[in-house]
């Protein structure tokens, strides 16, 4: 058993928002993702044969949109 520490959720609710939090917040709301990712698809690369998998195409978008 592991012993409790105060962050293990009695003070959780009285946490504030980071402002790395606050921007993936407003992020997700302006930017039509769904959208995005089917117009991007056709260009994602697709591997064949026994070679790495490229990262997903939600992955990307995300990180190359910040």
């Amino acid at each position: 058993m592991r012993q409790q520490t105060l962050a293990d959720g009695s003070f959780e609710k009285f946490r504030k928002k980071t402002r790395k939090e606050l921007f993936l917040d407003d992020m997700e709301q302006i930017i039509p993702w769904q959208y995005l990712f089917v117009a991007s698809e056709p260009y994602h690369p697709k591997p064949e044969g026994a070679c790495r998998r490229p990262a997903g195409i939600e992955r990307m978008l995300r990180l190359h949109s910040v």
